[in-house]
């Protein structure tokens, strides 16, 4: 018998793909979600001996992105019991030479679409009294990032929202989660400057899947996967912005060439 139903962007690889493996091992029947309906089909095929698997291809960045995924999703006629805004994109280069193309598509992707559907389904949830929200942050929405500025930025917007709404809601049944993982091997990580990692640096995304499940479900408003990030995140909220925001661009200035 299933538990439930999430709601899960961006599962087409990645993160997305482990949280949704994540869900299904665990009794939740799934809605995914992504640009590339290849992909999402393929996924879909190893869940279906388990779970009740559909598919929705959209594209979040595109305006009025959101609304057609809520439109799609209330014509299927299952409540999503958890909603999981996980699509985002990220661009690794000095803010002033970035294409506008490569701003908005962030800004529409990272910030616009997780907050519409936020608000979408958050009016459900609430009338019914019950639900709960994992949204994908990052370890960088605590600090400044040189050279992923606009990427850190909008974290920080995840961030913020996600401790704003977790006080809103006290007492409404429903629950709002920030996930906030360091580097993860993902397809995206590949694609920039920081896939030259070592990996001993990185975590799987099977591991930060499983913490960000366990998170949600015991309604923890905030999950720093690894103890390494969770140092480095309590270093830089105990600097001086200053010396924080200082070492970050000089480390910038190292990265390699792209």
């Amino acid at each position: 018998m299933s538990r439930g139903i999430a709601l899960i962007t961006g599962a087409s690889s990645g993160i997305g793909e482990a949280l949704a493996h994540q869900f299904a091992g665990q009794g939740f029947d799934l809605i995914i979600t992504a640009r590339r309906g290849d992909l999402l089909a393929n996924l879909a095929e190893t869940l279906e001996e388990t779970v009740q698997v559909d598919i929705i291809t959209c594209d979040l960045a595109a305006p009025e992105g959101a609304q057609t995924l809520f439109d799609a999703v209330t014509e299927l006629g299952k409540p999503v019991d958890i909603l999981v805004n996980n699509a985002g994109v990220a661009h690794s280069d000095e803010f002033h030479k970035l294409e506008p193309q490569q701003v908005s598509q962030l800004i529409a992707l990272n910030i616009t679409a997780l907050t519409t559907l936020s608000h979408l389904f958050l009016n459900e949830m609430v009338a019914r009294g019950s639900g709960r929200i994992l949204n994908v942050a990052s370890v960088a929405a605590f600090q400044p990032v040189p050279a992923m500025s606009l990427y850190a930025a909008s974290k920080a917007f995840v961030l913020s929202l996600t401790e704003a709404l977790s006080e809103e809601l006290r007492g409404t049944g429903v629950s709002v989660t920030a996930l906030c993982p360091g580097l993860t091997k993902t397809e995206m990580v590949e694609q920039l400057a920081a896939g030259d990692v070592p990996e001993v640096f990185m975590s799987s995304t099977t591991t930060v899947a499983r913490e960000g499940y366990e998170a949600l479900m015991a309604r923890e408003v905030i999950r720093i996967p690894g103890l390494a990030n969770q140092a480095a995140v309590t270093w830089a909220q105990h600097q001086p912005r200053w010396l924080v925001r200082g070492i970050g661009g000089f480390i910038s200035k190292f990265r390699p060439p792209r």
